[in-house]
């Protein structure tokens, strides 16, 4: 039986000076520190660690557990390396985006993290989905937690510790009761908005933000580092398969260069227009996430039709955005 948790998203490091919890799905964890543009420069060059500890821990063990998670995600991880970094979705029947995981496996455990109070839900399905496979889930949110470190980084990782080795990052699955300790050795310590900003300005999107409850892989530009084409069959798998030979899909992420006269950033949900068209013009997107960059000022990421022309003038709310293509239309 696997084991779920309710993890009280109290975190010690909370206490640091000048922190500022954050609110939402990333509450439990702070916010800032006191210097947002400060903070993200410490992580663009390579410094510094960001408290990820609010998100969720789960692990899979047991002889079968590539084989029977290569049947349950859409990623290819049958013959997935120890060490190797990858991550996932789990789709409806219907091909929209239910769950997305960061994994890794140490050659003995998968571990893998997603978003704050998801893995119940997750755990619930791997479990209805077990069988006769020789599998074991658990939910470790309360025994770990995660820290990011910025590529680059010369930081140590604790020995024995599981670590996620992407392009822009380390991911570790650091035991909570080291996380203070940890953090007052490989500081400074940024908050989840310069984690944000950093990931806004990579157009990497995230699941709950950048995702609702009709989004499929391709409109988010999943295909290939989550979505796996040359694999058998999952659920879900017959829409990828559908929109990827015959079709579109229907709307497309954009990423903005929004006005930086404006005071407030266009929060999530925030309606997307031609500029030409003006405040009261039809809808044609919305804001998924947004963020002050300590480059570029306010950027976004939005969701928009795919007809939308890559070199439209748009508004976001009042605010005039400039967009970049991240997914082809």
């Amino acid at each position: 039986m696997s084991r779920v948790v309710r993890w009280s998203h109290e975190e010690p490091l909370l206490s640091l000076p000048g922190a500022v919890p954050a609110e939402g799905c990333d509450e439990g964890v702070a916010a800032h520190y006191g210097d947002l543009f400060r903070e993200q420069r410490v992580l663009a060059d390579g410094s510094g660690l960001v408290d990820l500890s609010h998100r969720g821990v789960v692990t899979v063990t047991g002889s079968d557990r590539l084989a029977w998670l290569h049947l349950l995600i859409t990623q290819h991880v049958s013959d997935l390396a120890p060490g190797q970094a990858t991550e996932s979705l789990i789709l409806t029947a219907n091909g929209h985006i239910e769950h997305a995981l960061y994994l890794v496996d140490d050659g003995e455990t998968v571990w893998m993290h997603v978003e704050p109070d998801t893995q119940g839900e997750l755990i619930a399905y791997l479990e209805s989905m077990k069988f006769f496979y020789r599998v074991e889930v658990a939910d470790r949110t309360a025994d770990f937690a995660v820290v990011y470190l910025p590529a680059g980084s010369i930081a140590e990782v604790p020995e024995g510790a599981a670590v996620r080795e992407t392009p822009y990052g380390r991911d570790l699955f650091l035991p909570r009761a080291e996380l203070e300790t940890y953090a007052a050795q490989n500081g400074p310590v940024a908050g989840v908005l310069a984690y944000e900003a950093l990931r806004v300005e990579g157009h990497r999107p995230r699941l709950g933000f950048e995702t609702d409850h009709r989004t499929i892989p391709h409109e988010l530009g999943w295909i290939g580092t989550a979505v796996h084409l040359q694999k058998g069959c999952y659920r879900g798998q017959e829409t990828v398969a559908r929109v990827q030979n015959l079709g579109k899909p229907p709307r497309r992420l954009v990423f903005l260069h929004l006005d930086g006269s404006e005071v407030l950033l266009p929060g999530h949900g925030t309606p997307v227009r031609l500029a030409a068209d003006g405040a009261e013009g039809r809808q044609l997107g919305f804001i998924t996430s947004s963020a002050r960059h300590h480059e570029l000022g306010p950027i976004a990421l939005a969701l928009v039709k795919r007809n939308v022309a890559v070199d439209a003038e748009l508004l976001a709310g009042d605010t005039a955005a400039a967009q970049e293509t991240v997914v082809e239309p």
